[in-house]
């Protein structure tokens, strides 16, 4: 057993390090995410017909979108006009939370983007960087580059991982 004498000799040295830790994954939106593939309203999934595509819309049950994210995209290579994807856009406005074209990797990607263009960069202004690498979410590639270019300019430095065992990444000379 440890005496009180050597119970005070031991530190965090983590703790007083003066690193920040910046985890990611905490800015990811937690809001449900839905794809709407429009390759069965398609003929033969391959052909738009215009009339019979403007009959999918209009039936379409929209209010299953309220307060999400829906994702619309065409999982065949059939050429899509770009009107059909605006005339989704107008019918799911009034339900979804927001509404994009690509996939649910492009929406993660944007997402991640917008969040990080909030983060105010004067907040790590000369300080120790460490951009968490283990996640329960999945973040993109590209929010780490992102994140990097943010703090690049004001932090003293930038590592990736963990306090204990990171991988440095900049350093102000």
């Amino acid at each position: 057993m440890l005496s009180m004498s050597e119970v005070e000799l031991i530190e965090n040295k983590v703790a007083n390090s003066g690193l920040i830790t910046l985890n990611l994954e905490e800015l990811f939106d937690p809001t449900e995410r839905n794809i709407l593939d429009i390759e069965p309203w398609l003929f033969r999934g391959l052909i738009l017909k215009e009339k019979e595509f403007r009959e999918h819309v209009k039936l379409h049950n929209w209010q299953q979108y309220q307060d999400k994210f829906v994702v619309f995209e065409c999982s065949t290579d059939a050429i899509v006009p770009t009107w059909a994807y605006m005339l989704l856009g107008v019918a799911v406005q009034p339900f979804a939370k927001r509404y994009f074209f690509g996939s649910a990797e492009n929406l993660n990607v944007l997402l991640f983007q917008e969040a990080i263009e909030k983060i105010e960069a004067s907040n790590y202004q000369d300080a120790r960087v460490i951009v968490k690498g283990c996640s329960d979410i999945p973040v993109p590639v590209n929010a780490y580059v992102a994140i990097t270019a943010k703090l690049l300019p004001v932090a003293k430095s930038i590592m990736y991982g963990e306090a204990c065992s990171n991988v440095p990444i900049y350093k102000k000379k």
